[in-house]
């Protein structure tokens, strides 16, 4: 076992990890994300992702230990869910691998990011509501793109859509 994760680790240093950095890129930059400029920082984070791909079969967070079980693990699968509170709240996310316009324009500076994922023991409790009593008694406002109607639930709406480009202010509140 050994043998394949170090052959892995060779493999995710050439092409691969080069590949991914410009594919994935490419695709946040078009949904309106920023990838964080520092590209060796942002290159360790990336190959610990296809690291994380090939021994778990799916992409987790480099940031937070995985328990190899994909439904469990499936919240802090990059990007993870407390990606965009992490934007909105600090400029980034938890890990830092995804960054603010603020940021990337050096209006604001990166800073500390407290962890903002549930306990193992708050989870569990979380995974015996069910959908509509963890939608009922959420606070989280919904935001429609005013152009293209994208629908999303976070305290703050996305900085650009994602579907038409638009900016953060042709969001509005959707009752």
């Amino acid at each position: 076992m050994n043998n394949i994760l170090n052959d892995s680790i060779i493999l995710v240093e050439d092409n691969e990890l080069n590949n991914h950095h410009l594919e994935l890129k490419k695709q946040i930059e078009s949904s309106g994300y920023h990838l964080n400029p520092d590209a060796e920082f942002t290159k360790s984070l990336l190959k610990s992702i296809i690291l994380n791909e090939k021994r778990y079969g799916y992409g987790v967070c480099p940031c937070r230990l995985a328990v190899n079980n994909k439904k469990d693990d499936l919240d802090i699968i990059c990007p993870c869910d407390y990606r965009d509170p992490d934007l909105d709240e600090y400029g980034a996310c938890y890990c830092g691998l995804y960054i603010s316009g603020e940021i990337l324009k050096g209006k604001s500076k990166l800073k500390s990011i407290p962890e903002r994922r549930p306990s193992p023991e708050q989870r569990e409790i979380l995974k015996n509501k069910s959908i509509s009593e963890i939608l009922s008694s959420s606070t989280t406002p919904m935001w429609r793109c005013k152009v293209c109607g994208y629908l999303c639930a976070r305290e703050q709406p996305p900085e650009i859509c994602p579907i038409c480009k638009v900016e953060r202010e042709r969001f509005e509140i959707f009752k």
